[in-house]
């Protein structure tokens, strides 16, 4: 891949403005005007599907044989539950966020008419010096509760703010880029891999390079919560990758300077020709890999396939660590998955 560290420095740069914009599934809209302006001022022309998502064609000769790369958009968060007694917020999540990762955490409660209010979710009873059970409580969606910070002390000085049942919740993302190249951020999971998908797309537009096979992007808004790759794949499309966060952890393989090739998760085996494939990418591309079997993970090819379409599928990503909580990756991870993904498709 030629000048490969100049397109990982542009996929980290667009992930951080992703990752910028509040985007919990079922609240996407911000996060899908930012991606049909970048595509279209990088010359392409995306399609906003009804849903929500964006479809971009990346060109490539043959038509007949297409290949589909899947990214998410859309970010855990919450939905506001209860206006309490008290004038606080019961809420539930949006996607399979823990209680314990989001203890503590800034937010925005987006009303649906009135604008947006900061608070911070807090266990009920937050403090430590009053509260002597308090070390010893696990948090949970009914023993946390939002804490506005607005003067109130009711439901009803809380609902005169415009606040109620079914408004949204953005936590805070606090990403930050170190020195020595690692990325931290809430939502790595999947606005980095959404960044390599537009860091690819810039390098087939400004080094010239038409894939061997047709290329089309999906940046999905409802992967949080299982059908966000269920519709809109392109006539001419034989298979599908999911472009989402690699898994590091115990048991595994793969680290976050690496880019992770799943060969099963909790949905399946991934097809064992496209996990050949993006091996043999790997290794002509001299990027650096680990295979792995994810034990809890879902992605948004396997909605595709179980919409019915005919297919076969892949996964990879680079390695991220601390999922679905304040999660680490490193441009190393990006630099390989931008390789894998320009050594798969012919480029």
């Amino acid at each position: 891949m030629n000048n490969a560290k100049q397109y990982t420095e542009y996929s980290v740069e667009q992930a951080v403005k992703l990752l910028s914009i509040d985007s919990p599934t079922g609240y996407t809209f911000a996060a899908e005007e930012h991606l049909l302006r970048t595509f279209r001022e990088l010359g392409y022309a995306p399609v906003h599907t009804v849903k929500g998502g964006i479809l971009v064609d990346l060109g490539g000769k043959d038509a007949e044989n297409g290949l589909l790369l899947e990214a998410h958009c859309d970010t855990l968060g919450a939905m506001l539950a209860e206006v309490k007694g008290n004038g606080r917020l019961r809420v539930l999540p949006l996607g399979g966020l823990p209680p314990v990762m989001a203890n503590t955490e800034n937010c925005r409660v987006v009303t649906k008419f009135d604008g947006s209010y900061e608070g911070t979710l807090q266990i009920c009873n937050a403090s430590t010096h009053v509260n002597g059970a308090l070390r010893d409580t696990v948090p949970s969606y009914e023993n946390t509760e939002i804490v506005l910070d607005e003067l109130v002390s009711s439901d009803d000085e809380t609902k005169q703010l415009g606040i109620g049942v079914g408004d949204v919740v953005c936590f805070d993302p606090r990403t930050r880029v170190t020195e020595k190249g690692y990325i931290k951020s809430r939502f790595l999971d999947d606005k980095l891999s959404a960044g390599i998908l537009i860091g690819l797309a810039k390098y087939l537009k400004e080094e010239g390079v038409t894939p061997s096979r047709r290329i089309y992007l999906h940046f999905t808004v409802y992967e949080e919560v299982g059908h966000g790759g269920a519709g809109s794949v392109p006539a001419g499309v034989t298979e599908a990758i999911s472009v989402d966060m690699g898994c590091v952890g115990e048991g595994l393989q793969c680290t976050e300077r690496q880019v992770s090739i799943c060969a099963k998760d909790s949905g399946g085996p991934y097809s064992y020709e496209v996990v050949k494939g993006l091996i043999s990418a790997a290794k002509a591309q001299e990027a650096d890999y680990a295979v792995d079997v994810y034990p809890h993970y879902g992605s948004d090819v396997e909605a595709t396939l179980s919409a019915g379409w005919d297919l076969r599928h892949g996964l990879i990503g680079p390695g991220v660590y601390a999922s679905h909580g304040y999660e680490r990756s490193h441009k190393d991870g990006v630099e390989n998955t931008l390789k894998v993904l320009v050594g798969y498709i012919g480029a």
